[in-house]
C-alpha cells in the first residue's frame, strides 16, 4: 500500500499591506513592535497562525490533520512556506517559486 502524502508550497508576498497586518501582530513577547513587518509575518507563520490568516487555502492531510510548516525562505519580493506531512524536497518543475523553477532546464 502506497503513503499519500500532501505537501504544500504557498508563496506571501512582502510588499503588500497583508504583511502589515493586524493578525499577524499577535505576539505574547510583547516584542512585536521592535519586528519589521516581514519579520511580525514571519513570527506569525512559525506561531502556527497560519490556518487563522489564509483559512481557505491551507491544506490538511487525507486523515484531516493540520500540515507541518518546514521551512520558511525570505528572498526579496515575498516568503515561501513549505509545509508537509514531513520534510521533504519538491521537485522543481512542480514548484511555485519563481527562482526554483525558472532555473530548471526544461529543454532536456
Amino acid at each position: 500500500m502506497e503513503d499519500n502524502t500532501t505537501q504544500q508550497e504557498i508563496l506571501l508576498v512582502t510588499g503588500t499591506s497583508f504583511a502589515a497586518r493586524q493578525a499577524c501582530e499577535k505576539d505574547d513577547t510583547g516584542t512585536s513592535g521592535q519586528l519589521s513587518p516581514i519579520d511580525r509575518l514571519q513570527a506569525a507563520c512559525w506561531n502556527g497562525m497560519l490556518p487563522e490568516m489564509l483559512p481557505e487555502i491551507i491544506q490538511k492531510t487525507a486523515g484531516g490533520k493540520q500540515l507541518f510548516l518546514w521551512q520558511v525562505y525570505e528572498t526579496t519580493s515575498f516568503l515561501e512556506l513549505k509545509l508537509g506531512n514531513y520534510e521533504d524536497d519538491n521537485e522543481k518543475e512542480l514548484s511555485i517559486d519563481p527562482y526554483m523553477f525558472m532555473s530548471t532546464d526544461m529543454c532536456n
